[in-house]
């Protein structure tokens, strides 16, 4: 052979192997597709680790043995956070979901199995036997695309449930500054009660001894009475405070005994200061990030509508046909589905839209979560700055007012009725001051939720 003849021996033989890379390639990826060791729970957790402040607990699994040394103590933020990662049932559901999208993205890259026909006829010459194998060539080819589309959805579902971590952590938090700010709350009311009920009994015997005006005895009277059913509306709101954190940690029969403290967290030395929050919030969200993954895989998705718009059932198959009076007959067949009626232009230009409505969302929860977050740090600010000045100014004030009081009193330069009223003004700016300190530390839970997570919640259990 000469030279000529082995080039194009050669470039015939190059054909023959381009044709057949596409088909190798997919049947790679088919025999690669298979489930991963953890099914994809170390990414979730590395997600929600460096997003919830507390690390390992969606790792750490659930159990009675875990639980026990978190529950022997009076609960901190982060405890409560640790417990709700791993023993929240909605948390363990969310986790669990993370196996059908591995099996959709497992299942996208194995073959149809193949089609096998058998079919055996009489006549006046004989008998007639039909063999027939085939294959989807069309999945085969579209394999690649189809992973990657399926890739993508098991990347947005890991990003669903980390952020759904992140919000538990969030909703966690608040139910646990709620909680311990109503015990507070219940046990001053408690105090106040004493104090309101002593000077009721004060305020009957002035009366009979004729030292009291009716007016002002009925006034404590209604201090009194009013102080009782504060004291009762502050223990169901401590109830049901600490029944929501419940739910939210998962517990039930004795676990559900656990200790809160009973004081909230001192403030901060000082209040974090915006920076760059926008900046981290669009590096940081989850669902900014779900976002940008939903137009990632809507344009895949279009651009397979584009490969598959015109072949839509593409089948290739062996066949072998045999009959009594005459030898066997091999050959092969293909069956196409031809776009005589449907062209394709309808699914293309709904998969285009479906595109640009994923952009469109994308901007919007960007534009979104840039509003959230300066909203959020207005909100933090403002509770820093309200808690700080109760704790600072209007508290100090208040416990000088009524050491004041009571040394007139003791003076005789003051009224029993002045050193009553001075009590009850005292009740309202301490319940004001412990407020303004728990709405300073669920501010501080809805700014990170807006930088890491998903926004500020909306649930209300």
């Amino acid at each position: 052979m000469n030279t000529r003849g082995i080039e194009m021996a050669n470039f015939h033989s190059y054909l023959r192997l381009t044709r057949l890379t596409p088909l190798a390639a997919a049947l790679l990826l088919a025999g690669c597709a298979s489930f991963s060791p953890d099914g994809g729970m170390a990414e979730v957790a590395a997600l929600a680790d460096a997003r919830t402040g507390v690390p390992d607990a969606l790792s750490a699994g659930d159990g009675e043995d875990r639980l026990a040394p978190l529950l022997a103590q009076p609960l901190s933020a982060d405890g409560a956070v640790r417990i709700a990662l791993m023993n929240n049932p909605g948390m363990k559901s969310a986790l669990a979901a993370l196996g059908a999208s591995e099996a959709d993205l497992v299942q996208s890259g194995r073959l149809r199995n193949p089609g096998l026909s058998f079919g055996r006829s009489h006549g006046s010459e004989g008998h007639e036997i039909e063999r027939g194998v085939s294959v989807d060539l069309a999945g085969l080819l579209t394999m690649p695309m189809r992973l990657n589309i399926e890739r993508g959805r098991f990347e947005q579902a890991k990003l669903q449930a980390a952020s759904q971590a992140v919000q538990l952590a969030s909703d966690t938090r608040r139910a646990y500054f709620t909680a311990v700010a109503a015990v507070q709350t219940e046990q001053f009311m408690q105090r106040a009660l004493v104090s309101a009920e002593a000077g009721a009994q004060l305020a009957t015997r002035l009366r009979q001894a004729g030292n009291w005006s009716r007016l002002d005895q009925a006034r404590q009277q209604v201090f009194y009475a009013d102080a009782v059913s504060d004291l009762a509306r502050a223990r169901h709101q401590a109830t049901a405070a600490r029944e929501r954190l419940t739910r939210l940690l998962g517990l039930w029969g004795r676990q559900a005994a656990f200790a809160l403290p009973e004081r909230l967290p001192e403030l901060p030395a000082r209040a974090e200061e915006a920076a760059n929050i926008e900046a981290q919030a669009m590096e940081q969200r989850l669902d900014v990030q779900m976002s940008k993954l939903d137009a990632q895989a809507t344009a895949s998705a279009l651009g397979l509508s584009r490969v598959t718009r015109f072949v839509n059932v593409l089948e290739v198959g062996y066949t072998s046909k045999s009959t009594s009076a005459a030898p066997r007959e091999n050959g092969y067949e293909v069956a196409l589905e031809l776009p005589l009626f449907d062209w394709g232009t309808a699914r293309q230009a709904r998969a285009q839209a479906i595109y640009e409505q994923a952009l469109q969302r994308t901007a919007g929860t960007a534009v979104n979560a840039r509003s959230q977050v300066r909203e959020a740090y207005s909100s933090y600010r403002t509770a820093y700055d309200l808690a700080r000045h109760y704790r600072d100014e209007v508290v100090p004030l208040r416990k000088t007012i009524s050491h004041e009081v009571l040394l007139r009193y003791n003076g005789m330069l003051a009224s029993v009725f002045e050193l009553l009223s001075d009590a009850r003004e005292q009740v309202a700016s301490v319940n004001a001051a412990i407020d303004t300190q728990r709405d300073f530390w669920i501010a501080q839970t809805e700014l990170q939720s807006a930088i890491n997570g998903s926004g500020v919640s909306t649930s209300k259990d």
